[in-house]
C-alpha cells in the first residue's frame, strides 16, 4: 500500500503527460503481481466494487472530531478524501502491525462482510500517514482523479509491451483485473490471450464534428449518410459462450434491456443506437424520443409493464463481425454490402438496419440536415468515408457527425456546488432557472461550455454573492444570467418546472443582462412544441 500511495502522489503533482507515462512504467516494472494490476485498475476506472462508502468515512470521522470542525475543514478543503487524511487524530496507541500490501486491502474489503467493513477501515486508517489514507479513501470510493484516463494507461502498456496500443486496445476489456495474464503477455512469459469467442466488448469507432472542407468539397461518391438518432451508443455481442449489450464505455448494461438480448441468437458484433422502439410501419421502425429511453436506463430489472411500454430496439449503424468472420478490415462499403445481405437472411424483430441517405451536392446534403434537425428522434447526420476501414478511437478524416444546430434560453444561476478533482476548490456546477411569474423554477443543471478564466470568475462572483447553504451548496443572488445551449427539451414528470433539457451547458456570462429580462417557463416550453 506505501509503494501505491507514493505512486498517486507522484502521478497527481505531475503535470507533464509523458513523466507521468514514465512513472506508471517504473511502477508496473517494479512492483510484483497482483499489486500492480489492482493499481492498473484503480488508474484506468476498471474497479467494479465499491470497498466503502463515503458515508461510512464520514460517520468514522465524526465520532472523533466535532461535527461543525469537520464541516469548516471540509468546506475549506472542498474535497472530502483529502478533509478526512489530514484530519484524521493518530491513535492513542502506536500501531506495531506492518501496512498492508495493495492487494492485501482489496482482498479484505471484497471478502468482508457489511458490518465489518467499518472495522476493517478504521484499523487501516489509524496505521497510515494522511498520504496513505487519501489514497485507501480515493481508492475505496472509486473516486481517483490524478490526470490519467484508461486510454493513457493502454498506451503505457502497448508502451511497456512494446505492442501496438490496437492490440491493447482489443485485448482489454476481454481481460479482468489484477490483469496478470495480460502482463505476462506484454513481458514475454505467456502467449498472446485467446479472447476470439469472448464476449467482451470491442472498442468502437468515434466521429468527429462536422468539418468545413467536407462540406465544401462534397464528393457524394466518397461518403455513406445517416441518420445520427437520439439514443444511446450500444454494442450488441453474441458468440458461442452468451450474449450481452453494451455501452460506448464498455459497461454491461443487457440486465436493463433483456427485450433486447432475448431477441438474438445469431453470432454478431454490431454497433448502433439503442432506442425505444415501437414496431415498425411499411418498414419504418417507430422511433420515440430519447426521454423515453431515458425511463428505461438505470434500471437494475425494469418491470414487465415497462418493458411493453416501452420496447427497447437497436438501430444498427455498422458490424464488426457477422457470423464469427471479423469484417473490421474490410472498407465500409463492403462492411455495408454484408449487412444488408446478413439482414435479408435472418429474423431480428427487434434490431433495424439504418437507412443510407442521398446527397449528391453540398446543397442536398445541408438540406437533409436541416430535415432532420426537424425530427426530436434524430440528432442529425452522421457521414462516414466508404473507403474506411472501423478502427477504434477516432481517426481523423473518417467519420463525421453533425448534430442539429442547439436551441437557446437565457436563465439565472440558482445554486452553484464545488466539482470534482482538479475543479475541487471552484464553484463550477450551476443549476439555474426561468421564470414563472415572480418565482424562478430550476430548469437544469451545468458544468461545461466555459473557459477556465471564466471558471475564476464564475467561483469568485458566487463567493461573493452567497446568501445560503444546503450541505456543499450554496444558494446566491438571483442576478446573474447564463446562456444556456441545449440539444433539446422534454416534457418531465420528476421536476417541478415540469420540464427537462438535454445536454445543457453554458454558452455564455450574461453579465450586461439584468436577471428579470431572462426566459420565461412558457418559452421554455414553447421549445417542446416547436421540436414536437
Amino acid at each position: 500500500m506505501n509503494a501505491f500511495s507514493d505512486l498517486l502522489e507522484q502521478l497527481y503533482f505531475t503535470g507533464s503527460t509523458n513523466t507521468k507515462a514514465a512513472i506508471l512504467k517504473h511502477y508496473i516494472a517494479t512492483t510484483p503481481d497482483p499489486d500492480r494490476g489492482w493499481a492498473i485498475a484503480a488508474i484506468a476506472g476498471t474497479l467494479r466494487f465499491d470497498f466503502f462508502k463515503r458515508n461510512t468515512v464520514k460517520k468514522l470521522m465524526l465520532e472523533r472530531v466535532d461535527e461543525a470542525l469537520f464541516a469548516m475543514s471540509y468546506d475549506y478543503v472542498g474535497e472530502m478524501s483529502e478533509t478526512v487524511a489530514h484530519l484524521w487524530p493518530e491513535p492513542a496507541t502506536a500501531q506495531s502491525a506492518a501496512l498492508p500490501s495493495l492487494s492485501e486491502v482489496v482482498e479484505t474489503f471484497r471478502s468482508a462482510k457489511r458490518n465489518e467493513v467499518s472495522g476493517h477501515l478504521q484499523r487501516y486508517l489509524d496505521m497510515m500517514t494522511a498520504a496513505q489514507r487519501w489514497a485507501l479513501i480515493k481508492l475505496g470510493t472509486r473516486g481517483l482523479r490524478i490526470g490519467m484516463s484508461a486510454r493513457s494507461v493502454k498506451q503505457v502498456l502497448a508502451e511497456y509491451g512494446d505492442k501496438d496500443i490496437q492490440e491493447i486496445e482489443a485485448l482489454w476489456h476481454a481481460m479482468m483485473p489484477p490483469y496478470t495474464t495480460l502482463l505476462a503477455y506484454l513481458e514475454g512469459r505467456a502467449d498472446k490471450p485467446d479472447i476470439s469467442d469472448s464476449v467482451t466488448f470491442h472498442p468502437v469507432m468515434l466521429a468527429h464534428p462536422i468539418d468545413d472542407r467536407v462540406l465544401d468539397n462534397w464528393q457524394p461518391a466518397d461518403w455513406q449518410v445517416e441518420h445520427k438518432f437520439d439514443g444511446i451508443r450500444v454494442q450488441l455481442v453474441v458468440t458461442a459462450k452468451g450474449k450481452a449489450l453494451f455501452s460506448r464505455t464498455g459497461d454491461d448494461i443487457s440486465h436493463a434491456f433483456p427485450d433486447l438480448t432475448d431477441s438474438v441468437d445469431r453470432h454478431m458484433v454490431v454497433d448502433g443506437e439503442l432506442l425505444v422502439i415501437h414496431g415498425d410501419k411499411q418498414g419504418m421502425p417507430q422511433v420515440d424520443t430519447f426521454n423515453a429511453l431515458q425511463q428505461r436506463l438505470n434500471k437494475k430489472k425494469p418491470a414487465p409493464s415497462l418493458i411493453k411500454s416501452l420496447p427497447a430496439g437497436m438501430i444498427v449503424y455498422d458490424a464488426m463481425s457477422l457470423d464469427g468472420q471479423s469484417l473490421t478490415e474490410l472498407p465500409l462499403s463492403q462492411r455495408r454490402t454484408r449487412l444488408e445481405k446478413w439482414f435479408s437472411s435472418v429474423a431480428l424483430p427487434r434490431l433495424y438496419l439504418s437507412r443510407t441517405l442521398q446527397a449528391d451536392s453540398t446543397a442536398a446534403l445541408r438540406q437533409l440536415h436541416e430535415h432532420a434537425s426537424q425530427d426530436l428522434a434524430v440528432e442529425g447526420l452522421m457521414i462516414k468515408r466508404k473507403a474506411g476501414q472501423y478502427i477504434p478511437g477516432r481517426p481523423k478524416g473518417e467519420w463525421y457527425k453533425w448534430k442539429r444546430d442547439p436551441l437557446y434560453v437565457d436563465a439565472v444561476v440558482m445554486y452553484a456546488q464545488r466539482g470534482h478533482g482538479n475543479r475541487s476548490s471552484y464553484y463550477s456546477d450551476f443549476t439555474f432557472g426561468a421564470w414563472q411569474g415572480d418565482t424562478l423554477l430550476p430548469i437544469g443543471k451545468a458544468y461545461s461550455g466555459f473557459t477556465d478564466e471564466e471558471l475564476k470568475k464564475l467561483d469568485n462572483w458566487v463567493r461573493r454573492h452567497a446568501i445560503g447553504r444546503f450541505g456543499p451548496v450554496r444558494e446566491v443572488e438571483k442576478a446573474l444570467v447564463v446562456e444556456v445551449a441545449f440539444d433539446a427539451v422534454h416534457p418531465s414528470k420528476r421536476h417541478k418546472s415540469g420540464v427537462a433539457l438535454r445536454f445543457p451547458r453554458i454558452h455564455r456570462i450574461r453579465w450586461d443582462k439584468p436577471a428579470a429580462e431572462a426566459d420565461t417557463l412558457d418559452i421554455v416550453k414553447s421549445l417542446i412544441e416547436r421540436a414536437e
